[in-house]
């Protein structure tokens, strides 16, 4: 039996080979959850919480896991990291200036991605291909680099315009068909040339990459997607068919790991 306790956080992921790879515990603790796919597994909560920043302990958690002061003073809590098109540093007004150096004024990625079907999205240089994989992604083609957060997120609302830059996480979790995503750049080829042209200011560089390609672990896939809600439940008990995006898929749902962000976790198999 393997029995691991941690706060949880969002499951750390590698690719190998085309193949993802998922991740929970620290150090020497820390296991591949791809071992326990088709086994019984329990999650169980264990009463303590902490913010994700700061670590204080705390009775319940704010934007997947930061305590509320840190909500309100912490630069990755800033509603810029969900629109970056809004980007504070831009403006002067940062809550973390350093932070905003360390994390937003790097080279920047604008990709399209298959996991609910085509979308468009960013992505910082070093999450290549961390992002791919939270989102459930099984293609994804960069096509700009840019070198600030603020610029991808621009160049992001005006593809937006044409193709989506959500993913429908339901659909996500079903099976995905392939698309051809040098086909959909060929296509979008008008739309990204006048990106360039109307938006020249902004340092983009065209990229002409081959598609990343990724494999989850899923053994199959639930009849019925609906989200189990450990916060409640407090316990779960059930084979675990697969893992796609941030998702621990069973027959008789699907959890999101990163609603329990620093709740203290116990996963058993």
């Amino acid at each position: 039996m393997t029995r691991i306790a941690a706060y949880a956080r969002k499951l750390d992921a590698e690719l190998v080979q085309q193949q993802v790879h998922y991740y929970f515990g620290e150090g020497k603790e820390r296991v591949c959850l791809n071992e326990f796919i088709g086994y019984p597994v329990t999650l169980r909560l264990l009463g303590d919480v902490a913010c994700v920043a700061c670590g204080r302990k705390i009775t319940k958690t704010f934007q997947q896991g930061y305590c509320f002061p840190c909500t309100q003073t912490k630069a990755q809590c800033d509603l810029c990291i969900l629109k970056p098109e809004l980007c504070h540093f831009a403006q002067g007004t940062c809550r973390e200036p350093e932070w905003g150096e360390a994390h937003c004024m790097q080279d920047h990625f604008i990709y399209l991605a298959n996991a609910s079907g085509l979308k468009v999205g960013i992505t910082r240089h070093s999450n290549i291909p961390t992002r791919f994989i939270d989102q459930g992604a099984i293609q994804a083609l960069p096509v700009f680099k840019v070198t600030k957060r603020h610029h991808a997120g621009l160049i992001e609302v005006a593809l937006a315009q044409v193709i989506a830059d959500k993913t429908n996480w339901r659909k996500m979790l079903t099976p995905t068909a392939s698309l051809d995503l040098c086909a959909e750049r060929s296509r979008l080829a008008p739309i990204l040339s006048d990106i360039l042209v109307q938006k020249k200011d902004l340092n983009i560089t065209a990229l002409n990459e081959t598609p990343w390609l990724l494999n989850y672990p899923i053994q199959a896939y639930p009849q019925v997607i609906k989200g189990i809600n450990l916060l409640i439940l407090k316990v779960w008990q059930a084979p675990l068919l697969g893992i796609k995006g941030q998702y621990l898929l069973f027959e008789q749902g699907v959890l999101n790991i990163r609603n329990l962000s620093g709740y203290a976790l116990e996963f058993v198999c």
